[in-house]
């Protein structure tokens, strides 16, 4: 289907900008129409605050109109926690939901404490997987209709037959006005105007079913949500007729007004029109990655607007710092890089986002053994510092003297990035990891050199370290060259800080080390741990590089006993409290 030019027009993303699944940067038109807006306000008269309230109306019609229903059953929001928190202090009885959900879908339903939450097993919500989970307590289901990570388009239909007379309720954020659903299956359907939609933040709102309206509480209803609301008698009036009674107060009329004027374009552009030309972008996308050897690992069949993708051999941080370099903007996680594109998404954006990988293919360097003749066989090779350093080590190492040990890192081989090594002082070999204290200075992007700092080796010999990053043409850091001197052998000299650190021989055991020493950190026993102390380890970790490491997630949520979705949770709530 053809989009109209009047929709694209108005859109005027950064080129490279990849991120709708998590932010949507507003159309010109939604620009120009909140500084109307503002504009208004500073100038406000008698009928002023009227006039805008009004665009909370003209909000509310489109969203009604985009989803199937009418006004009557639609309540503004400023985003989606709002709404599935009312929901949950509303319901009783049991909920059926993934802990593998954004945690704006799980911690409402646990903090409410009002139903039973019945968890279901890993994957994606699938018909099948709900009935199974079914009870006779269940009252209802709670399910993204795209899940954030995989992409996977939850098959709304076939869960309103299955969930029959239970309620449905639907985060529908990460689908609505890109996904063309059958929205009026669900009896509550809650979203957020700053992703797709790209109205900006404090935008959203609910559409509740009649059954939905008969069967949950309004709880969390607010003055505006009353029957006579402007009139101010000191009583507490009962509560409104329809979606009304769940509104809390008035919310921003210029957010209301932005939010009417993206849902208007939607409306222009068309969701199936948008949808498919989304559509073209990931399977042009998926060419590229698959182009140059990576691996998408989220959903094909039934997919939302989001793809997922990994670099064999390459962390996620590593492609990420790429993407960066090249003006490709993306989420990076612990376990992949998300791509999400929208209908304005440009050709030029997909051609950036292949050179970024073309580039990150061609840097990955050759893995070379000083004790061997010469590189791998079927190593890729690149002419860079790295390239030239790595047959310099033991030449090094020889000419430095007795007790020195050189070692050469590329970072883009995290964990092991020991490329080159001689001297034995440690014990370390090529394909070793690094230290725990290299690991948390590159999670933490603190790059800076180290010289004449005192550790000690395994054996407990005190000795002498320098570590010097090694930056390519745009100075990104892409290894480093590390010495280490054994005073006594006669290799070094002189006074330096102690900073103690560890030189493991493998990942499995620097991975042991990293998390026994979070464990202790927090001064719990991991049987005694609670939801804080779990959640405190994860940081502590998170600070120290440990889920640079490939599968540490499962290794940590093995040790903590809880899920790896769970230590997923923790750290999307971590990081967005850090504003990452």
């Amino acid at each position: 289907m053809r989009i109209p030019s009047s929709y694209l027009v108005t859109f005027r993303e950064p080129e490279g900008y990849l991120d709708f699944g998590r932010f949507g940067p507003p159309s010109q038109a939604v620009l120009e129409a909140s500084t109307r807006m503002l504009e208004q306000a500073t100038g406000a008269g008698p009928s002023t605050v009227d006039d805008l309230m009004r665009h909370e109306l003209r909000a509310m019609a489109a969203a009604a109109r985009l989803c199937g229903g009418d006004t009557d059953h639609v309540v503004p929001l400023p985003n989606t926690s709002t709404g599935l928190f009312q929901v949950a202090l509303g319901l009783a009885g049991e909920v059926v939901v993934s802990p593998a959900e954004f945690p704006a879908n799980t911690y409402p339903w646990v903090r409410a404490g009002r139903a039973r939450v019945n968890w279901l097993p890993a994957g994606p919500v699938t018909p099948e997987a709900v009935r199974a989970a079914l009870t006779p307590e269940t009252t209802a289901v709670s399910v993204s209709a795209v899940d954030f990570r995989t992409g996977y388009r939850a098959d709304l239909a076939a869960l309103r037959e299955v969930v029959g007379d239970r309620l449905l309720v639907v985060d529908g954020i990460q689908g609505f006005g890109v996904v063309d659903e059958p929205w009026r299956v669900a009896d509550v359907l809650v979203v957020g105007g700053q992703k797709w939609v790209r109205a900006g933040w404090s935008t959203g709102f609910m559409a509740l079913s009649d059954r939905a309206l008969e069967r949950l509480e309004p709880v969390a209803s607010g003055w505006t949500g009353a029957l006579d609301p402007g009139l101010f008698d000191g009583a507490v009036h009962p509560v409104g007729e329809g979606a009304a009674a769940w509104s809390l107060t008035n919310l921003n009329p210029i957010a209301s007004g932005a939010f009417a004027t993206a849902l208007e374009l939607v409306e222009l552009g068309g969701v199936r029109a948008i949808g498919e030309r989304i559509g073209q972008r990931l399977d042009e996308l998926g060419e590229v990655v698959e182009g140059a050897g990576g691996v998408v690992v989220s959903a094909r069949e039934r997919r939302g607007g989001i793809m997922a993708f990994e670099v064999p051999g390459v962390p996620s941080a590593a492609v990420g710092a790429a993407l960066v370099a090249a003006g490709v903007t993306a989420t990076v996680r612990p376990e992949h890089v998300r791509l999400t594109p929208h209908a304005s998404t440009t050709p030029e954006t997909v051609a950036r986002f292949a050179s970024a990988l073309r580039e990150l293919r061609a840097a990955k360097p050759v893995v070379v053994d000083v004790r061997a003749a010469g590189p791998v066989a079927g190593a890729p090779v690149r002419g860079n510092v790295l390239d030239a350093l790595a047959p310099t080590v033991a030449g090094l190492a020889s000419a430095l003297g007795p007790g020195t040990e050189v070692v050469l890192h590329d970072l883009s081989a995290l964990p092991n990035s020991i490329v080159a090594i001689a001297g034995g002082l440690t014990g370390r070999q090529v394909g070793g990891p690094m230290t725990d204290l290299l690991l948390g200075l590159v999670r933490r992007g603190t790059t800076q050199d180290l010289p004449g700092y005192d550790t000690y080796a395994p054996d407990g010999r005190l000795i002498r370290s320098s570590t010097v990053f090694l930056r390519d043409e745009r100075g990104v850091a892409v290894g480093c060259l590390c010495v280490n001197t054994d005073p006594g052998a006669g290799g070094g000299s002189g006074q330096g800080g102690h900073a103690v650190e560890a030189f493991p021989g493998d990942v499995d055991t620097l991975q042991k080390l990293l998390v026994e020493r979070a464990v202790e950190a927090v001064g719990v026993p991991v049987g005694l741990m609670k939801k804080a102390h779990k959640s405190e380890v994860v940081r502590v970790l998170d600070e120290a590089g440990l889920f640079l490491i490939r599968d540490s997630v499962d290794y940590l949520a093995g040790v903590l006993g809880v899920t790896r979705y769970t230590i997923y949770n923790y750290l999307n709530e971590i990081r967005g409290e850090q504003g990452r």
